[in-house]
């Protein structure tokens, strides 16, 4: 599936049946992608090479987040939840016949040779790729906002549409919080567990006048601070202990553990979030990357160039 994934397609040989004589022969067999793959698990380590050819997407498992599920699961019992029941259905029907509309243009991305990511992990070069994707994906999606435009080659008329700054936008946006968890080095539970840990050692600190290195804590209080079960803290305060966030000591009952928080960053703006992405605003357009010849349409230039109110007027009815 991974070389599915990557290639497009695999080959694979196999010993089959002659179909006329019955003898055992050699037969190759090819499979064509693409190939769309959703997978769920329970697992706190994700195979590193499944890792970068996805995105990785986590569960909220806050306190919140299940009170809005209690809620939802009992409005689902009333009237009103049939309704939205119903309407759901109604408008899933509606965004699957809006997809079969979408017809297959080529992207052209003006600003990509203007575009950064980090480079200082090897595996950044699939992240890179899942991150132009990204982008891709955003215009192709709005391709009705756009002008279909051509250029000539090698006798074909290929159909094209150009990215925008806003598709830009808002790829950034999602890259910090789908391909940022990706590159975090700690899974998401336990980043947000680093975060708790932090808070509880921060409360303590402050409220018994200590300074952080001298303060000690253990899972019990990890548990009772935190609400969570005893393996989901032992799991996590393992990695955490691994990845030399927190450092083990010796406790004063038997053969019991105490931790002391290593961590002196700031869990909320850890470097998961700054993946070296460009500013929008400090792109600027490049005519050239769009095709010499191409038949274009000012609407996809209107919202990267300079024009005047009488022209935004104008382009304003499409």
């Amino acid at each position: 599936m991974k070389l599915l994934q990557s290639e497009g397609e695999i080959t694979i040989a196999s010993t089959g049946k002659d179909d006329s004589s019955g003898d055992l022969v050699t037969k190759e067999y090819r499979v064509e992608g693409p190939v769309m793959l959703f997978m769920t698990t329970t697992a706190i380590d994700i195979d590193e090479e499944l890792m970068n050819r996805c995105l990785v997407l986590s569960v909220n498992e806050s306190r919140e987040q299940t009170q809005a599920i209690h809620q939802a699961q009992r409005k689902s019992r009333t009237l009103a939840g049939l309704q939205n029941k119903l309407q759901k259905q109604q408008i899933t029907k509606l965004h699957r016949d809006a997809q079969q509309l979408l017809k297959p243009l080529h992207i052209i991305n003006p600003y990509a040779d203007q575009l950064t990511f980090l480079d200082d992990k090897t595996r950044t070069r699939r992240d890179h790729e899942k991150y132009l994707t990204l982008i891709d994906s955003i215009a192709l999606l709005h391709q009705y906002q756009r002008s279909i435009k051509t250029i000539a080659h090698d006798g074909q008329l290929l159909e094209y549409i150009e990215v925008t700054l806003e598709d830009i936008k808002a790829a950034n946006k999602l890259a910090h919080d789908v391909l940022g968890k990706t590159l975090d080095e700690l899974p998401p539970q336990t980043r947000k567990l680093l975060k708790l840990v932090q808070q509880l050692v921060k409360d303590e600190c402050e409220k018994q006048s200590l300074k952080q290195r001298d303060y000690r804590f253990s899972r019990k209080q990890i548990r009772n601070y935190t609400g969570w079960g005893n393996t989901q803290i032992k799991t996590h305060c393992h990695r955490l202990e691994e990845m030399e966030y927190l450092l083990t000591h010796r406790g004063g009952r038997g053969q019991s553990f105490e931790y002391e928080l290593l961590y002196q960053g700031e869990a909320d703006n850890d470097d998961k979030h700054f993946m070296g992405l460009i500013d929008v605003g400090k792109l600027g357009y490049d005519e050239k990357k769009s095709g010499q010849k191409a038949r274009r349409s000012g609407e996809g230039r209107g919202q990267v160039g300079q024009w005047s109110e009488q022209q935004k007027a104008t382009k304003s009815k499409y």
